[in-house]
């Protein structure tokens, strides 16, 4: 008898072992490398999950770097991925892809930007990890889509959302979601200080709007 009820205590202890959290990493360039500083993205999206009492559901980190492009990504993903034992990841790149063809000469080409793409996200479902994908927002906040880099930035995001139907990934849609928000509050046609300090990199008001649309998404 005592035996028996040594085995059902074990039982009800085992029955009883707190969820582990959901792993969500952030996949990124500079845009995702600040999201987890005092007023980021990542740091917003903390904060509510505490606030809401869902820290103990989901575990969130960032690994992102200045400067990545898309092959960078497939390069560390091991290392900076892997190791933190995601169940999902977020993938927001093809900003430098297109960008730095014009700084720098060093973007990359729209075939390979698909084909690093898509190896990428087969690497990370072959491990069961659940994949979104994003398009980049913008290189430049005009609204009449006479920034320099609009038809290049609007061609690699028709390239992402491909990507995101052949490989059944979720995708946020931030080159749309960020330019209707532009169409509303953006009335002169400026070029940087509606989402972005630069253009590019996220504001203040850009990382709220950002850290919504994730939470909206991810932590339903």
């Amino acid at each position: 008898m005592k035996k028996f009820i040594l085995f059902a205590g074990i039982i009800m202890l085992c029955s009883f072992q707190p969820k582990k959290p959901t792993k969500v990493v952030f996949f990124g360039d500079s845009i995702t490398e600040y999201a987890v500083q005092p007023a980021g993205f990542i740091t917003l999206i903390q904060q509510r999950l505490k606030a809401e009492h869902k820290d103990s559901d989901y575990e969130v980190a960032g690994a992102g770097i200045g400067g990545n492009k898309i092959y960078d990504l497939y390069l560390r993903y091991e290392d900076d991925v892997l190791t933190k034992n995601p169940d999902q990841v977020v993938i927001w790149v093809g900003v430098n892809d297109v960008w730095h063809k014009r700084m720098f000469g060093t973007g990359t080409d729209w075939d390979k930007f698909g084909k690093f793409y898509t190896a990428l996200i087969k690497k990370l479902q072959a491990k069961n990890i659940k994949v979104t994908i994003c398009t980049p927002a913008s290189v430049g906040e005009k609204t009449d889509y006479s920034n320099e880099l609009d038809g290049e930035l609007n061609r690699y995001s028709n390239i992402i959302r491909d990507i995101a139907k052949q490989n059944n990934c979720d995708l946020v849609d931030f080159r749309t979601l960020c330019h209707d928000y532009n169409l509303k509050n953006n009335p002169t046609n400026k070029a940087d200080g509606i989402l972005t300090k630069d253009g590019v990199h996220l504001n203040d008001q850009g990382n709220q709007f950002v850290a919504d649309i994730f939470y909206k998404t991810l932590f339903k």
